[in-house]
């Protein structure tokens, strides 16, 4: 696999060329990626997602696949984003854009999100119960609960451009 990130201050996830996924670890073993037996993978239906976020039935949870681009993607705790690295000359420019791009971003409509705990982020591909042997991956510790999803894509330099999804944790009901 072409590596697009350089190793660094974060850790990044990149995949074989399709959309990344991010499972609900109680859920990983219910999600078969490319090996599905069925007409349609799993890995097919994450594919079909039109746009920047979608929201796929996996088990009796859902997970949030990340489209439109196979961008090198880290999760930024402290801005609650994935940050999809589209264009810059290095990764200190991509997280030095960060703020600026968060404040200017142009955001889509939301989606609503529940998970019920952390989630691996990883290659569409790869079938939930290998997820630990992708390549690329990293956990992501959420806190249960719902959270507002919206995405953008931000040119926050002339040579920069991301796309960010921006997780918000909505109050429980």
């Amino acid at each position: 696999m072409v590596r697009y990130a350089e190793p660094g201050a974060v850790e990044w996830v990149e995949s074989g060329g399709g959309p990344l996924i991010a499972v609900p670890e109680t859920v990983l073993p219910f999600w078969t990626g490319a090996d599905g037996e069925e007409t349609d993978s799993d890995y097919d239906r994450a594919c079909e997602v039109d746009g920047q976020v979608g929201l796929l039935p996996v088990g009796d949870s859902t997970a949030l696949v990340l489209g439109d681009e196979p961008a090198s993607t880290a999760y930024l705790p402290d801005h609650g984003a994935f940050v999809r690295w589209c264009a810059a000359d290095s990764e200190d420019e991509v997280l030095a854009r960060v703020p600026a791009a968060l404040d200017a971003a142009e955001w889509q409509p939301e989606v609503s999100w529940h998970v019920s705990g952390p989630v691996l982020l990883f290659d569409a591909a790869w079938p939930g119960s290998a997820s630990d042997r992708a390549p690329d991956r990293v956990r992501v510790a959420l806190e249960p609960g719902r959270y507002a999803v919206r995405a953008a894509e931000v040119r926050p330099g002339p040579e920069t451009w991301l796309s960010l999804v921006h997780l918000r944790r909505l109050a429980d009901r």
